[in-house]
């Protein structure tokens, strides 16, 4: 895969062309040339993003152009794996500012097979962002300017994988019928016992079984250990209708991130996502007002897996010592962050709210507060 660094040559004057989000074009840096990126034809759109057999990935038997030997470096910080291009040797990692130097070797890895180009634009990204932050209970009002003036945000390809299947499941449980009975219970009403009729909720339990089907389509994976896993699935939903072809051309002026999650464990990932649904759809199967579920056993079939890659705008920020990522969604503008907090003003609301209370306690001792009834 291509980094920001690769050198695509402008055909006007020979400077650097980066890809313009939003667009399928490539810009000039230097001059402002526009050139298109060529599309790839019906047949070879198709192949491109045609599902690739799961089990043979797995056993690593993929076909030699499947396949890619790429010069990556494990970020010390936070494990990304950050790839280098040309001659390059050191940079700095994308997701949380770490400096990282090349190793040398190479690892042999799936290619992507497609993507989704970047639609918004650093400035857009960056306004989502700042907007994010300052919607924020408690936010350190110092982080928010340090976004607004900083650094311009890194636009990043992530790596996802994309698993599809056929399930077909058998079940056992039980049905949980809700009845009612009435009983008579003893109250103390102004002193005397009085008897009360109570309607006292039952569960009639029954055996139940049988078995449901389901098509999985596209669950999808984040490949990279980087990200915490609730920050990027919390960036969905993604349009992956709007996958295209991988192209280089698509990485021009971005980085891409090679995926650090194996196909294996993240097929574990998928496989406990189906397992989720399939439990929904056997509750729904059962039926009545309560489920218990004694066992499910499911085959799939029909496995299907993908690489790709989404647009994500990274800033990765250090204040008062600590670092911060923020993700912005490239296609939608979702942002999600880790959550910062200033001390001082979640203590200046603390004293504010202990004063208001002892304000109120004191007006009450001092007879001040009265509750007034009247009837009309």
């Amino acid at each position: 895969m291509a980094a920001a660094d690769s050198h695509w040559s402008c055909d006007s004057c020979g400077a650097r062309l980066r890809f313009a989000p939003g667009q399928t074009q490539l810009v000039c840096t230097h001059c402002g040339h526009v050139q298109s990126i060529a599309a790839e034809g019906p047949w070879s759109q198709s192949r491109a993003l045609a599902k690739l057999d799961l089990q043979q990935g797995l056993r690593n038997d993929l076909p030699g152009t499947m396949m890619e030997e790429v010069r990556a470096t494990t970020c010390p910080g936070c494990g990304a794996l950050v790839e280098f291009d040309g001659p390059a040797h050191a940079t700095e990692c994308p997701f949380c500012a770490t400096p990282v130097v090349s190793e040398t070797g190479s690892h042999r890895m799936i290619k992507p097979q497609a993507l989704i180009p970047f639609v918004l634009s650093e400035p857009e990204a960056r306004s989502a962002m700042t907007g994010w932050l300052g919607r924020l209970w408690f936010a350190p009002s110092g982080l928010v300017d340090y976004a607004r003036k900083g650094r311009a945000m890194t636009g990043m390809y992530v790596p996802c994988w994309t698993f599809d299947a056929e399930t077909r499941s058998r079940y056992r449980g039980q049905r949980g019928n809700h009845y009612f009975e009435t009983r008579s219970i003893t109250m103390q009403v102004n002193g005397r016992a009085e008897q009360r009729q109570q309607q006292v909720r039952h569960t009639r339990w029954s055996p139940a079984s049988g078995q449901v089907a389901r098509r999985f389509d596209d669950v999808l994976v984040v490949a990279s250990s980087s990200l915490p896993q609730l920050l990027g699935n919390e960036l969905k939903p993604w349009d992956l209708n709007a996958l295209v072809a991988y192209k280089p051309d698509f990485l021009a002026g971005f980085r891409a991130e090679g995926y650090t999650v194996p196909l294996a464990d993240g097929y574990i990932v998928a496989r406990a996502r189906m397992a989720g649904v399939i439990q929904m759809d056997v509750r729904r199967d059962i039926g009545g007002d309560e489920q218990r579920i004694d066992a499910v056993e499911t085959t799939h079939s029909n496995e299907t897996f993908r690489h790709i890659l989404l647009p994500i705008w990274i800033a990765a920020y250090k204040f008062n010592g600590k670092s911060y990522r923020l993700l912005v969604n490239g296609q939608t503008g979702k942002v999600q962050g880790e959550r910062p907090w200033s001390v001082w003003k979640i203590l200046l609301a603390c004293l504010v709210v202990a004063a208001i209370i002892g304000a109120l306690v004191w007006l009450d001792q001092t007879g001040q507060i009265s509750i007034q009834s009247g009837g009309y």
